[in-house]
């Protein structure tokens, strides 16, 4: 039974500015007759951007009050409340191990039925699904937005060499060559910050790994061993073209310094431009695909749900929590997102992107994208120190001795996942 508990000891939650939502929330009826939907969403960065939403919505909406709530460290606020049982109408978060936890605890409803996913890229639908734990029937999450990552570069400066934009991995390290001879830096890390070892990671493993390696490691049909060596190798050799010392600079410094021309190209996601162009606006950026495999046809791109809307099981509105979604859906306010958060939508249409992503365009537009594995990582597990901890390790065994960490890791914290996983196989045998 729905407990809609108001909430004034979670200090964090109130901290964030969510006392009205506290008291408002849940799907409740006002005295006036309009029923409150609150929505709490992880972007704080696109803060503003909702800010706007909710007083468009309100405006144009008699029947509803659209509450949004964006506060920082969005998913600890949401794990608390969920303790408490308090919960909002609609999250907005990641596709990742957040979302796959929440489904697997029955905390989403299943939204089958909402006509607005007829709208969306089944790509990012497809996405959805490899993240949930066990095969589930039903829909659980909208896709909204996506991000891209691969490599960002200099477009000035690779037209100034007429450096031509590489499709396999020789390619990219005879490119790498090519700038260190003419006496540039290629690449720029802030290794620093543990999360951004992640980047080349990702963007090198989607070419290299299946998708659901995570899920078939669980049901026991293969080990990280056997799959990520090219990955670990391939992001290792990323070394020998980067800044001296890359683990002593953080994200901060890596965006500052390719923002000053220090480097020719920067492997991260696009969510790092506009840190770029706080440096330097005028800077013109545009992005590729990272070439892990030497057959171009093999490279993906690195794109996952970077947003994502969720209804509640205990939403006891449905029919206005999915008016909500449908004014989300509005091309307007979906080109309105793109243009302030350089975001990729994953609702079909003729929206414009962001410049910096030309290079990506094609693969956008073909829906030739694969999430990324951290998304499958439990965080418990702290993969992004154990990637940092692998590329400083200079000994000839170090590939060797991080997969077979990985493995152990990953048996480690994900005991009772594998189990139930290995249960369900049990008792689905015919399942895939």
């Amino acid at each position: 039974m729905k407990k809609c508990m108001k909430v004034t000891t979670a200090a964090g939650f109130l901290a964030a500015g969510g006392l009205a939502a506290a008291l408002s929330g849940c799907g409740a009826a006002e005295d006036d007759g309009k029923v409150t939907i609150e929505i709490v969403q992880y972007k704080q960065e696109a803060a503003s951007y909702f800010e706007t939403v909710e007083e468009k919505f309100n405006s144009t909406h008699d029947d509803i009050e659209l509450v949004i709530d964006s506060p920082n460290d969005a998913m600890t606020i949401l794990k608390t409340r969920f303790i408490r049982e308090d919960y909002p109408d609609i999250i907005g978060i990641g596709g990742d191990i957040n979302y796959s936890n929440f489904l697997d605890s029955d905390l989403l409803m299943d939204i089958s039925d909402y006509e607005g996913l007829d709208s969306i890229k089944q790509t990012y639908l497809d996405i959805d699904k490899e993240l949930e734990f066990v095969p589930t029937e039903g829909v659980y999450a909208v896709p909204y937005m996506a991000n891209a990552a691969g490599i960002l570069y200099n477009k000035d400066i690779f037209e100034e060499h007429g450096w031509t934009i590489p499709t396999t991995w020789d390619e990219l390290m005879a490119l790498c060559e090519d700038i260190q001879a003419a006496g540039l830096q290629p690449f720029y890390f802030g290794f620093r910050d543990t999360w951004t070892c992640l980047a080349p990671w990702n963007a090198i493993s989607v070419d290299l790994a299946p998708t659901d390696l995570c899920a078939q490691v669980n049901r026991g049909e293969t080990t990280f061993t056997e799959n990520y060596r090219e990955v670990a190798e391939k992001t290792r050799a990323l070394l020998d073209y980067a800044q001296d010392d890359p683990f002593a600079y953080n994200y901060n410094d890596a965006c500052t310094a390719f923002a000053r021309g220090e480097a020719v190209m920067y492997p991260i996601g696009s969510y790092a431009v506009p840190q770029i162009q706080q440096v330097n606006p005028d800077m013109n950026i545009d992005s590729f695909v990272m070439p892990a495999s030497n057959n171009a046809e093999e490279n993906v791109l690195n794109s996952g749900n970077d947003l994502q809307f969720s209804v509640m099981a205990n939403c006891e509105h449905k029919e206005e929590a999915y008016e909500v979604l449908d004014f989300l859906l509005e091309d307007e306010t979906v080109q309105d997102y793109i243009n302030d958060q350089n975001a990729v939508p994953c609702k079909e249409g003729d929206f414009e992107l962001a410049p910096m992503l030309d290079g990506m365009k094609s693969y956008i537009e073909e829906g030739k994208v694969a999430d990324y594995q951290d998304h499958h990582y439990p965080s418990e597990m702290s993969v992004d120190a154990m990637i940092q901890t692998y590329l400083l390790d200079d000994s000839e065994n170090a590939t060797d001795t991080f997969l077979e960490r990985f493995d152990t890791e990953w048996v480690r914290y994900n005991r009772d996942l594998i189990r139930k996983v290995q249960n369900y196989m049990e008792e689905h045998p015919d399942a895939e």
